[in-house]
C-alpha cells in the first residue's frame, strides 16, 4: 500500500487514520521559532462527514486511501435506497444517508458521481452545475431586473434557493451546487 507523510499533504489527498478514512481540507506547515516543526491540518471524516482539526509531526506516515469515482446515472428510488446506474447497466443501490444532500440538485436521468471505498459507496457528488425548473415562486415584479434583492422558490427537487426578482415560476436557472446558489436563467 502506497503511504504518504503529514509533511506532503495537500488539500483533497485521503488518506487512513485510526481506521476510518479522511480527506484533507486544509493544512499549514508550522514552523515556530522554538520547537519542531509541525503540521496543522483540518481532516474530514469522509463517511461521517464529520471535520476536525488535528496537528500531526511531518514525519508521521499514513496509508493512502484510493477512493474509486464512478460516472453514474441517478435511475429511481425504492424502499429507501436509491438506485444508479453504471455504463455496464449495472444497478447500484445506496442508502439515502448517503445521498440525501446530493437529491437537492439531481433527478432521475442526471449524471453524478459516485464515490467508493474498498467497493462500497460512500459519496454522492453532483455535476458543479446544473438546470432546474423552478415549481413555485410569487410572481416577479415589473421593472425588477435593476433592482437589488431576491425572494425565495422551490426547484424541481423540493429544494429551496434565493432566486432573483424577476425569475418566475416555470423558469428554468442554473444552479452551482458547490454553494446551492443561484447562477443564471437558462
Amino acid at each position: 500500500m502506497p503511504y504518504i507523510l503529514a509533511g506532503d499533504f495537500r488539500k483533497g489527498v485521503t488518506f487512513q487514520l485510526d481506521n476510518t478514512v479522511q480527506v484533507i481540507v486544509d493544512f499549514q506547515h508550522v514552523k515556530p521559532g522554538k520547537g519542531a516543526a509541525f503540521v496543522r491540518a483540518k481532516i474530514r471524516n469522509v463517511i461521517s462527514g464529520g471535520v476536525i482539526e488535528r496537528t500531526f509531526n511531518p514525519s508521521e506516515k499514513f496509508e493512502l486511501a484510493m477512493i474509486e469515482r464512478k460516472k453514474m446515472t441517478y435511475s429511481y428510488m425504492a424502499d429507501d435506497l436509491y438506485y444508479f446506474m453504471d455504463e455496464n447497466y449495472e444497478m447500484i443501490p445506496v442508502n439515502k444517508e448517503l445521498v440525501q444532500d446530493a437529491l437537492n440538485f439531481i433527478k432521475e436521468g442526471d449524471t453524478c458521481e459516485l464515490e467508493f471505498f474498498n467497493g462500497s459507496a460512500f459519496s454522492c457528488v453532483p455535476e458543479n452545475f446544473v438546470e432546474l425548473e423552478i415549481v413555485e415562486c410569487d410572481p416577479s415584479i415589473a421593472g425588477a431586473t435593476a433592482q437589488p434583492g431576491s425572494k425565495s422558490a422551490t426547484l424541481e427537487t423540493g429544494y429551496r434557493i434565493q432566486v432573483p426578482l424577476f425569475v418566475n415560476q416555470g423558469d428554468k436557472i442554473r444552479v452551482d451546487t458547490r454553494t446551492g446558489e443561484y447562477m443564471s436563467r437558462v
